[in-house]
């Protein structure tokens, strides 16, 4: 990858244009993201409006103790293609998988990106490991720890992709070996959005900068610091399975005539009424398909500590008493969360959320303003 100037002048409309992107496409992509990110249609104008007109913003993509999925759900992205993310939306001087360069070049590429503080976006693949001073990952000489909170902490805003930087993710399951944390744990203070996911799908990467262009402000949050658009529903409130569940129409065995049918996998270990992500919207491959649709239950990889709270992954959440086809999904939802919590509790959420960043304040946009 070329090692780019941050003064970057021309506009992303003259870059569309000189790449031959037509307006419809372009117009298609303003539509897609407005709708993701549940936007008024009069806001769609808006959308256009700033993403033409917009300089591209500088970011730089930090892989830490990660299995690189983010990154692969990034090179596999159709809409936008990862080369209209990387030439057209986004100035990405410096991604270790993508660029070309190495050794020197490579950290030379990485500080003229971030030698303007407060210039440029981060994006963070991986959690942080904290035990014996971070040895257990280092880049060019270099703990992630340290780099993290050297290029975190001096960005205009970082966006950690997958549950891993988010949260801790997998290397922070109990016993957690490493001290894994995610970056909001790692560098307190600094402005963080977490998408988490394993991994994180590319279209809410794409719609959180989309809005950060158009508010010139990252998308209200939960108190895990998600985004609402994308994290402001549970995944038991858009699964095409619904219905089943509501109905009592369970799976309970793989494979059996009720499997086939696309019955409600709850019995199977289906996470779905305790996760919070918009996966049977958004879902993957060109929005074909998610797992709950291809057979198989939600693991909740978007939820703090998944791997400890929600394993084995074949097991049935607790037990809810009076389950029954006169229990609502809501009701059921609300009990299971609950039960859920508990579980969180037993592992150590309660310190987490002690010891989390607050979500950072936002000022929420009026409908109809111009």
């Amino acid at each position: 990858m070329k090692i780019t100037s941050t003064k970057e002048s021309s506009t992303l409309a003259d870059l569309l244009t000189k790449k031959g992107v037509s307006r419809r496409d372009f117009l298609k992509f303003c539509s897609a993201m407005t709708a993701t990110l549940a936007l008024p249609v009069n806001y769609f104008e808006r959308v256009v409006k700033a993403v033409e007109q917009t300089k591209k913003p500088v970011l730089v993509w930090l892989e830490f103790q990660d299995c690189a999925g983010n990154t692969e759900s990034l090179l596999r992205a159709s809409t936008p293609s990862i080369s209209e993310v990387v030439l057209d939306v986004l100035s990405v001087d410096y991604h270790e998988t993508i660029m070309s360069a190495a050794g020197r070049q490579a950290e030379e590429a990485l500080a003229m990106a971030t030698a303007e503080p407060g210039s440029y976006l981060v994006v963070v693949e991986g959690s942080i490991p904290t035990k014996d001073r971070g040895v257990y990952c280092t880049i060019g000489g270099r703990t992630a720890l340290d780099i993290a909170q050297e290029i975190c902490g001096n960005a205009m805003a970082t966006i950690t992709c997958g549950t891993c930087s988010a949260y801790g993710g997998i290397p922070a399951a109990a016993p957690n070996p490493t001290g894994a944390i995610g970056v909001a744990e790692a560098v307190p203070g600094i402005t963080v959005i977490n998408l988490p996911g394993c991994p994180m799908n590319v279209t809410n990467l794409t719609a959180t900068v989309v809005h950060f262009l158009t508010f010139g402000q990252l998308p209200l949050t939960d108190n895990f610091g998600r985004p609402l658009f994308a994290y402001g529903s549970r995944i038991h409130d858009d699964c095409e399975r619904r219905a089943h569940f509501d109905a009592g129409q369970f799976v309970e065995a793989w494979g059996d005539e009720a499997h086939r049918a696309g019955w409600c996998l709850y019995k199977m270990g289906c996470k779905g009424p305790a996760t919070s992500h918009n996966c049977p919207v958004t879902r993957w491959n060109d929005q074909t398909n998610w797992p709950i649709g291809a057979g198989h239950g939600c693991v909740g990889c978007s939820e703090p500590n998944f791997w400890d709270t929600m394993t084995p992954i074949y097991r049935r959440l607790p037990n809810v008493p009076g389950l029954s086809v006169e229990w609502t999904a809501d009701q059921v939802g609300m009990v299971v969360a609950g039960a859920v919590a508990g579980g969180f509790a037993l592992h150590g959420l309660g310190s987490f959320i002690r010891n989390r960043v607050e979500p950072i304040e936002r000022t929420e946009v009026e409908v109809g303003e111009e």
